[in-house]
């Protein structure tokens, strides 16, 4: 089952006997999805008058959603591509506008019982195409790897394809999660098993730090590593939206862009902006 949440504020009706003047509706990422629960949470608590319908199922489906119309805002672990830029200025004009929300970076999941600490690029690369079968091969014990990765519709996975595989042909072998929360559940109840997603979602696994070749420092994904640049698998996270927003919309994305929206991101486990 996807990480997805759709939250809705019935209850407003119920206690204020009238309904909601406003609604926005956010589609995407399922990196994000947590995160913009959160937000969509913490904004209605102070915006009665306001409803806000989050929704994941990756960042490939919220940017159809927001160019089809179906979605307000679109989260999304990755940049727009070309082609779906040019589909968005087809139908409205615009090319749809970026806004970067908060940093994250891929981490690599491996279960707590295996020994294997770090790993450069080239290794995580040769892991996942397949080349490196075995621990034993990058300084682990002498099991087979077993891999588990996003589908093709996730940002993550597109991230992931082009910055570290540099868009080789994954592994036959990978097994393909509809969720990053479902690679980390595998990945802890498999001790030969290894996975890549967010920060946030590191929980009961370990997180492996990654050098960018064999003479480097490896950096663990944390907050200092990420925002300086010097872990190797960094990124942003981003809303788009199809034209400049203005009302409630408006409101809604300032306020995440706000210290109070960014102290959010800080406490779900990815990284403010400012």
């Amino acid at each position: 089952m996807k990480l997805a949440a759709t939250l809705f504020v019935g209850l407003f009706a119920f206690f204020s006997g009238s309904l909601p003047e406003d609604k926005i509706t956010v589609k995407g990422s399922d990196t994000m999805v947590i995160l913009a629960q959160r937000w969509a949470e913490s904004f209605m608590s102070w915006h009665k008058g306001v409803i806000i319908e989050v929704t994941g199922g990756g960042s490939g489906q919220g940017i159809a959603a927001l160019i089809n119309g179906s979605a307000d805002i679109c989260n999304a672990s990755r940049p727009m591509n070309a082609e779906e830029k040019n589909e968005m200025k087809k139908r409205y004009g615009t090319s749809g506008i970026e806004i970067k929300c908060a940093m994250d970076g891929i981490s690599l999941y491996v279960n707590e019982s295996n020994p294997v600490k770090e790993l450069t690029v080239a290794q995580v690369r040769g892991i996942f195409t397949g080349v490196i079968k075995n621990w034993r091969q990058v300084g682990g014990l002498d099991m087979s790897i077993n891999l588990y990765g996003r589908e093709s519709i996730s940002g993550t996975y597109v991230f992931f394809q082009e910055h570290i595989l540099h868009d080789a042909p994954l592994s036959p072998t990978l097994k393909v999660m509809p969720g990053t929360a479902m690679i980390v559940t595998a990945v802890a109840n498999d001790i030969p098993g290894i996975g890549y997603g967010g920060v946030a979602y590191a929980r009961g696994i370990k997180e492996l730090s990654v050098r960018t070749d064999s003479i480097s420092v490896g950096y663990a994904p944390t907050f200092e590593n990420i925002t300086s640049g010097k872990y190797p698998v960094s990124r942003f996270l981003y809303m788009y939206m199809r034209k400049n927003p203005s009302g409630v919309l408006k409101q809604y994305v300032d306020w995440i862009l706000s210290s109070q929206g960014q102290e959010i991101v800080i406490d779900i486990g990815y990284f403010p902006i400012y």
